[in-house]
C-alpha cells in the first residue's frame, strides 16, 4: 500500500490513506491510531456478540419460557440479523468509520436520523455494558462462594446486589483497558476471544459426545405455553428474546474501522465471520446441551442459578466444569471490554460532531494513548450507575437486556430503512464498490434490504410487547419498553431541540478542512 499523509503533513498512522476509510466523505482527518490487523478486526465482533456470554446469560429464559423448541428462535434471528449485517458489510466497505451506525444513519438518511440512531445505541450501549457485566453473578460464586461479597445468595437481593458489585468491579477495568489504548484493549480482546474460541467448541464437542436423547425433543412443545395467552406462540415469541440477545454488535468491526489496517476490506469480512462464528458454534453448544442435560424437567434450568452452567457442571467430569467456567468468565470480560470500546467510539464519533454536550472535551484524543479517554471514564461511572439504581430489583437481567437490545434493533432499522430508500431511488451500491473489488450485493441487495427492514421492525415490535413475564410489575414497568425508551428519547429530543442542531457541525480540531464543514 502506498503511504499518505493527513491533511496536516505527519504520516497517516498504519500508512493507509484517509481516502480509503472513507473520511473524506465526512470532512473528518485522521486523528485514531490506525493498528488493528484483520483478527483483531474480527476479535472486535466475535467479542461483542460473545458466544459464551449470551448462550449462557439467557438460556435460562428462553428454556423456562419455551422449553426445548425455543431453540428454533436461534436460526430464526440468525437469518434476520444476517440480512441487517449483509447491509452492514456494504456499507463498511465504503464508510469504515467510527460511530458506524451514526454516520451511516447520518448520511443515508438526514441529521435528525443519524442523532436519534446514534442517541438510541449509545444509550443502549451503556445499558448493554451493565447488563453483560451482570453474567459474572452466574459464574463467578459456581467457581468460589467467596466471590459471593454481599449475603449468602438466598436473600431476596442477594443475587441482584451482589451482581451489581461484581459488575461495578468488572467496569472499572474495562475503563482502564480502553483509556490505556487500542493496542492494549486489542491485545486483551484478541487474546480472550482466541481462549473463548477454543473453549466453546471443546464444550460444544464434550457435550455431543454426552448426549442421552434424540432431536426429537425439539419437535414437541413439551407442554410449555398450554394456558397461557397466545399458546405456544405467545411463549416462543417472549422465548426469542434470548436468541435476540446475543446476535448483534457485529457492527463493532466496522466502528473501530478508523483503528483497522485497509478497513474497507477488513471490516465486512470481519462482521460477517463474526455472526457466523457465533451462529455455528453458539447453535451447537445450545442443541447439545439440551440433548446432553441428564433431567430436562429440573426447574433449576428455567433459573438464573441452575441455567446452562448448570448442564454444562453436571456433564463434564472432574475439575472440567470450573476450568469452562472460567473460561466464561474470560468471555465476559472481553464482551465488556468490547461493549465500552463499541460505546467510546460511539461517543467519540457524535461528539466530533458537537452531537453531544461537551463535545469539543469528549471528542479530545490523548496525545500519548491515541484514544478518547474521557468518553472512556464517562461511560463506565454511567454504567456503574445504572446498576446501582438497580440494586434492589431482582428481574434486572432481563428488563436491562431487553430494552438496550429494543434500542439497538430501533439504531440499526435507522440505517436499514434509510439505506432501502437509497436503493430504491438507484442511489445504492456506489459503482466504486464493484469496481474496486469491494463488498456488494449485487442484485440481491434489494430483497435482503427489504427483508432487513421488515424484519428490525417486527423484531423490535415483538421485543418490546407489554409482558408481565419479562419486564414484571407495577404497569410502567410492564410497559417498560415504551416508558424508558420514551424517556430517553425525550430527554435527548429535549437538548437537541433546544441547544444541538444549532450548534451541530464537524469540530474544526477533527475537520479535515480549517473551515471544519458542517454535517
Amino acid at each position: 500500500m502506498v503511504s499518505s499523509t493527513t491533511p496536516s503533513g505527519s504520516p497517516v498512522p498504519g500508512g493507509a490513506s484517509p481516502g480509503d476509510g472513507g473520511l473524506d466523505d465526512f470532512g473528518y482527518k485522521e486523528s485514531l491510531d490506525r493498528s488493528l490487523g484483520k483478527f483483531a478486526s474480527f476479535a472486535a465482533g466475535v467479542s461483542y456478540i460473545s458466544i459464551l456470554t449470551g448462550t449462557f446469560q439467557l438460556f435460562y429464559f428462553g428454556f423456562g419460557t419455551a422449553g426445548p423448541a425455543y431453540l428454533w428462535s436461534w436460526p430464526i434471528v440468525f437469518v434476520g440479523q444476517m440480512a441487517v449485517a449483509l447491509c452492514f458489510m456494504e456499507l463498511a466497505a465504503k464508510y469504515p468509520v467510527a460511530g458506524s451506525v451514526y454516520n451511516w444513519a447520518k448520511l443515508l438518511g438526514s441529521r435528525i436520523v443519524g442523532w436519534t440512531s446514534g442517541w438510541l445505541m449509545l444509550t443502549a450501549s451503556i445499558v448493554t455494558l451493565s447488563a453483560v457485566v451482570l453474567a459474572l453473578q452466574i459464574n463467578l460464586p459456581r467457581l468460589w462462594p467467596g466471590f459471593q461479597i454481599i449475603g449468602d445468595g438466598t436473600g431476596q437481593y442477594d443475587y441482584a446486589a451482589n451482581a451489581v458489585v461484581l459488575g461495578a468491579i468488572m467496569i472499572l477495568f474495562t475503563t482502564v483497558v480502553n483509556a490505556a489504548g487500542v493496542r492494549l484493549m486489542a491485545a486483551i480482546n484478541s487474546t480472550g476471544v482466541f481462549i473463548e474460541l477454543i473453549a466453546a467448541v471443546l464444550i460444544a464437542i464434550i457435550l455431543a459426545a454426552n448426549i442421552t436423547r434424540g432431536p426429537d425433543v425439539f419437535f414437541s412443545t413439551n407442554g410449555y405455553g398450554a394456558g397461557e395467552s397466545g399458546g405456544y406462540l405467545g411463549a416462543f415469541l417472549v422465548a426469542s428474546l434470548a436468541s435476540g440477545y446475543v446476535m448483534y454488535g457485529f457492527d463493532t468491526a466496522s466502528s473501530l474501522g478508523e483503528e483497522t489496517v485497509e478497513p474497507r476490506r477488513t471490516a465486512p469480512k470481519a462482521i460477517l465471520r463474526a455472526i457466523l462464528a457465533s451462529f455455528v458454534i453458539g447453535g451447537a453448544i445450545l442443541v447439545f446441551a439440551i440433548m446432553a442435560a441428564p433431567d430436562l424437567n429440573d426447574p433449576a434450568l428455567g433459573t438464573p442459578e441452575g441455567s446452562l452452567q448448570g448442564i454444562v457442571e453436571q456433564v463434564m467430569w472432574g475439575p472440567l466444569g470450573n476450568i469452562f467456567l472460567i473460561c466464561i468468565v474470560i468471555a465476559v470480560t472481553v464482551c465488556s471490554l468490547a461493549v465500552h470500546t463499541a460505546a467510546i467510539r460511539l461517543t467519540f464519533a457524535m461528539a466530533r460532531d458537537n452531537a453531544l454536550p461537551f463535545g469539543e472535551r469528549l471528542a479530545t484524543v490523548h496525545p500519548k494513548y491515541q484514544t478518547p479517554v474521557v468518553p472512556a471514564v464517562v461511560i463506565g461511572l454511567l454504567s456503574i450507575l445504572i446498576l446501582v439504581i438497580n440494586i434492589a430489583q431482582p428481574k434486572i437481567f432481563t428488563v436491562l437486556t431487553s430494552i438496550a437490545i429494543i434500542m439497538i434493533y430501533l439504531a440499526y432499522l435507522m440505517v436499514t430503512g434509510p439505506l432501502l430508500k437509497k436503493r430504491l431511488r438507484g442511489e445504492w451500491p456506489p459503482k466504486d464498490l464493484k469496481e474496486g473489488g469491494y463488498f456488494t450485493m449485487g442484485r440481491w441487495g434489494l430483497p435482503v434490504n427489504i427483508f432487513a427492514v421488515v424484519w428490525g421492525a417486527a423484531m423490535a415490535l415483538n421485543l418490546a410487547w407489554p409482558r408481565e413475564s419479562v419486564y414484571g410489575t407495577p404497569w410502567f414497568n410492564t410497559w417498560g419498553a415504551f416508558v424508558y425508551i420514551g424517556v430517553i428519547l425525550g430527554l435527548g429530543y429535549l437538548w437537541y431541540f433546544t441547544v444541538g442542531r444549532s450548534h451541530i457541525g464537524t469540530l474544526k480540531s477533527h475537520a479535515a478542512t480549517s473551515k471544519g464543514d458542517e454535517v
